[in-house]
């Protein structure tokens, strides 16, 4: 078969193959330009999902007549000032994006520099380059792109519907306008406006949060943690959400490199590892990290569509993120996410209405009817616990009649409970005329004083402002596992020697970096050797796996680990889950009656232990209701 050189159009064809997957890449090339363009706002329109018409405009600094036909040839761009494919500062820099869009679909550019008196036009159809002409044109550059992938209709076979297009579009213009808060940014189709985001500015940070809360929902901006952090020549900056505001994908986990979004994996490995503590596995936290780095020291020429980077310290870019993210979670202290308490009374809402329902058709003959309960009467000074006691449900060990032992139980079941009795915090029962506890410090304990145990699981306390209800197991086992990684931490991960040493095969690259990491691996209580070209011998295992764990297993899972990323997250995801279980086993059963010493002592240590609004696998350990949304449901307000 003899060799050809290829036509020019199909040359094009292909490129644009590998440049416009679907109308939403031609949308993010187009935005791109604008941005590197320094534009401050940008419009998008589209129509059919983007199959029939798509329209960027921007305010730009725009183009020259000559600037326009050098545009749309191959190879041509204003990105790179010199030939220097190491330091690139722009979004775009490859000069094959317009090219590639006039040889799939019909291309028109208009464009007009800023002090310029004249615009100018030029029209690409399927490869074909028509002469540039005058035009009327406002100072910036506007594109429209007609009958996409009409030149190659094959393509247009793969494309889904139009929402779903016009969603990825969406999708797009977030990611951007979430680096660029400075710039306003809008997009609409023929129907409606999709997105509209004016520009902030200000300060950084505020302008990026509130650009956040805007694209991200409300609720992120009202649970968000900022991040500011420094290592060598990295900074690591933007805002991650509380654990408790969590999902079930990660779609909303937005990351950026120099100002470019990107989904690469190791980069979500390290959030990973930063919430491994505090979320189940099968549930996300939502967050947006911008990562900062001189341009020498990350590749953003690895793949055509620039959403992947290569590091040249991938290490240090991990160690950054999720050094930075778990100290704000630290900071976060007791903090649990609003979402929890609106999610509460969105229930109690709900229920509301439903008795009120009830409620009507029973005065109107229907199904449901009223019957007044038998009136007793309350000795004075105990109401407020007669009014819990009438609200338990039947079977409860804890209801109890008035005059009977007090609904806030002094006596109890068992042994006192380990750190909770002895925690050194002693609390004089509520008072029998006012309920009130002596000299309490609401500013000091924003989670309150103790006034009752519920079902023999939750602590009910009362705050300045409203109620907190506690989940004592979820929140005894988190401080039980918060001491033990203290401990782990102050002494290290005892090892427990293997009765007989077990050899683990592996391909020759697998054990090398194993036995370039031995030192590392000791830390964590695994102890291995080199033992031939392809394999390693284990001496050592961590004791808190248990006599049960397999060593084989565990270490070929660390090897791909450390191909994948470079660490050895696998070794102490184990450890640390394994810590979780103890914790759990260790802590307060739902069951456990407590008395009022004990619970305000597990209420004073959850106030100065980190992450104690969640538990190990993410549930909030409390709730809080403001006596606000209280009245509320009262409609007292």
């Amino acid at each position: 078969m003899s060799i050809r050189r290829l036509p020019e159009t199909l040359v094009n064809q292909i490129a644009a193959g590998e440049v416009l997957e679907r109308p939403a890449a031609a949308v993010k090339e187009l935005v791109e330009n604008a941005l590197d363009a320094g534009a401050t706002h940008i419009d998008v329109q589209m129509r059919d999902g983007g199959r029939s018409y798509i329209a960027v405009s921007d305010d730009g600094c725009g183009m020259s007549k000559e600037g326009l036909s050098l545009c749309i040839e191959r190879h041509a761009t204003s990105k790179l000032p010199s030939d220097d494919l190491v330091h690139i500062e722009t979004l775009g820099f490859r000069g094959e994006a317009l090219p590639s869009i006039g040889a799939v679909a019909r291309l028109q550019i208009t464009s007009r520099e800023k002090q310029a008196e004249d615009a100018w036009m030029i029209r690409v159809e399927g490869g074909t380059v028509s002469p540039v002409q005058p035009a009327a044109c406002n100072p910036g550059t506007r594109v429209e792109i007609r009958d996409l992938f009409f030149a190659t209709p094959a393509r247009l076979k793969f494309l889904k519907v139009a929402r779903t297009e016009l969603s990825h579009a969406e999708d797009v213009m977030k990611r951007l306008a979430m680096a660029h808060p400075e710039v306003g940014f809008s997009l609409s189709d023929e129907k409606r406006t999709l997105l509209r985001l004016p520009a902030n500015g200000g300060d950084l940070f505020e302008a990026r949060l509130k650009r956040l809360s805007s694209v991200m929902a409300r609720e992120f901006g009202e649970n968000a943690l900022r991040v500011d952090a420094e290592r060598e020549y990295l900074t690591l900056s933007g805002y991650i959400g509380l654990p408790t505001l969590n999902r079930g994908n990660a779609q909303h986990q937005y990351l950026f490199v120099n100002g470019r979004p990107v989904k690469d994996r190791l980069l979500q490995g390290a959030v990973r590892g930063a919430y491994q503590d505090f979320l189940a596995r099968d549930r996300h936290p939502l967050l947006a990290l911008f990562l900062e780095m001189p341009p020498e020291m990350v590749d953003v020429n690895v793949h055509p569509a620039k959403t992947e980077v290569r590091f040249r310290d991938a290490a240090l870019v991990r160690g950054l993120i999720v050094g930075a993210c778990k100290h704000a979670l630290a900071e976060a202290g007791h903090r649990a996410s609003t979402s929890v308490a609106n999610s509460a009374l969105g229930m109690l809402e709900a229920a509301r209405s439903r008795q009120e329902q009830g409620g009507a058709e029973g005065r109107s003959g229907g199904a449901y009817s009223w019957q007044p309960r038998p009136s007793v009467s309350y000795p004075s000074g105990r109401l407020s616990e007669a009014v819990f006691a009438a609200q338990a449900p039947l079977g409860n060990s804890q209801t109890a009649l008035p005059g009977s032992e007090s609904f806030i139980p002094q006596a109890r079941s068992g042994d006192p409970v380990p750190g909770l009795a002895e925690a050194g915090n002693r609390w004089s029962s509520p008072s029998e005329g006012t309920g009130e506890p002596e000299a309490f410090d609401h500013a000091a304990h924003p989670l309150g004083a103790a006034r009752a145990q519920y079902h023999e699981n939750y602590i009910i306390a009362q705050t300045e402002t409203g109620i907190v209800i506690v989940d004592q197991h979820a929140a005894h086992e988190r401080l039980v596992l918060e001491k033990m990684k203290e401990q782990m931490a102050a002494q290290g991960v005892k090892s427990q020697m293997l009765l007989l040493p077990e050899v683990v095969e592996l391909d020759e690259d697998a054990a090398h970096r194993l036995v370039k990491r031995a030192e590392e691996l000791a830390e964590l209580g695994l102890v291995l050797e080199a033992f031939g070209p392809g394999a390693v011998v284990v001496r050592e295992v961590p004791a808190i796996l248990g006599e049960r764990a397999n060593a084989t297993a565990l270490v070929m899972d660390l090897a791909d680990e450390l191909a994948e990323l470079g660490e050895t997250l696998a070794l102490k995801e184990r450890v640390e889950r394994v810590l979780g279980t103890m914790a759990c086993h260790g802590s307060v059963r739902s069951g456990r009656r407590l008395n009022s010493e004990e619970m305000n002592a597990l209420l004073r240590q959850m106030e100065v232990t980190p992450h104690s609004g969640q538990c190990n696998h993410g549930r909030p350990t409390y709730i809080e209701l403001k006596l606000t949304d209280i009245e509320k449901l009262f409609s007292r307000r």
